[in-house]
């Protein structure tokens, strides 16, 4: 059986989720949780996810997610991927923890955007682990109601303007709606036995099968996007550096090699590679290493405006290579 079609465009909005492999627990301790949306939170920061709302249950997750840059596989592919590097670390287990590829629902924004980000906020309420939101620790909601700075990673004002443009008035419309129940279109569409990928009226769904309708599977836009190699950005890293390429593979202890270190970052946001195979590439051994050179860049790139602004150059001359291909 082929599978489903991926509907990717920039700034399109998806409801995803995943359970875990014949229904088992992905989350056991409290430890779980955080560390699922501290990937969550990555991904959001290097690849451009607008997250919405989410909601963590001891064994599936819902996100509501918009992705600007139709990215949605890459994002996905490191969270699912990521966090089970962690639950396997964590608990002494190895192998799948989930039950296959996510299921993406594409979701109409003017129409149920607002209808799915309740759905998922009341999906504790839906299974009997709550009687009320505010008990329920693992999912956006408090987010809803909150002004702290923490909450700030999160894109829900959009959601809220939807509500009201008086953002004095936003939070008790907000508790409003999300007290009253799902609509009946809302409840038959999440109790379909074979959900569909697209959630919205009849003219958006229309639109979207005129759009797309022409596409094979390996002919999404966003699988061309990511078929940058690390090859292919060590190339574009020496160029815009004026570098040998032989610099970039090898290091000396002690001594800075910013070049090289950046060219890593990139290959671990943009290809499709493992950590152990971008090592490869730069003639690492240890899979550690490379992990360690994206984590000093993520760092460095939050204060240094100059290193920000030579990855946003670099990663548009990656995504202009990849329109030429």
């Amino acid at each position: 059986m082929s599978r489903p079609l991926r509907i990717e465009y920039p700034g399109a909005w998806h409801h995803v989720m995943n359970r875990g492999r014949r229904r088992e627990d992905i989350f056991l301790q409290s430890d779980d949780y955080d560390a699922f949306l501290k990937i969550v939170r990555e991904a959001a920061e290097v690849w451009n996810l607008k997250v919405a709302a989410y909601c963590l249950m001891s064994n599936h997750y819902h996100l509501l997610v918009q992705t600007p840059d139709a990215n949605l596989a890459r994002c996905m592919r490191h969270i699912n991927g990521v966090y089970t590097q962690h639950f396997n670390r964590k608990h002494h287990q190895d192998g799948q923890l989930f039950r296959g590829r996510y299921k993406a629902v594409l979701v109409e924004e003017d129409s149920h955007l607002l209808e799915v980000m309740r759905y998922i906020h009341r999906n504790p309420l839906n299974a009997g682990l709550a009687k009320h939101l505010d008990e329920y620790p693992w999912s956006s909601h408090p987010g809803y109601l909150s002004s702290e700075k923490h909450w700030d990673w999160m894109t829900k004002d959009q959601l809220l303007t939807m509500l009201t443009s008086e953002s004095s008035k936003r939070k008790e419309l907000y508790l409003d709606f999300v007290s009253k129940g799902e609509p009946q279109e809302i409840t038959a569409f999440y109790g379909m036995k074979k959900l569909s990928s697209v959630l919205g009226g009849d003219a958006f769904k229309e639109w979207v099968r005129s759009r797309f309708s022409h596409l094979k599977p390996q002919e999404i836009p966003e699988a061309q996007i990511l078929a940058v190699t690390p090859e292919k950005i060590i190339t574009l890293v020496c160029a815009y550096f004026n570098i040998e390429a032989a610099r970039l593979k090898k290091s000396q202890r002690g001594i800075e090699n910013l070049p090289r270190d950046i060219a890593i970052y990139l290959s671990r946001c943009h290809s499709r590679k493992t950590l152990t195979e971008i090592g490869g590439v730069f003639g690492i051994k240890n899979y550690s290493t490379v992990s360690s050179a994206v984590e000093r860049i993520k760092i460095r790139k939050n204060h240094d405006n100059g290193l920000r602004r030579d990855i946003d150059k670099l990663t548009q001359m990656i995504a202009k290579s990849q329109q030429q291909t």
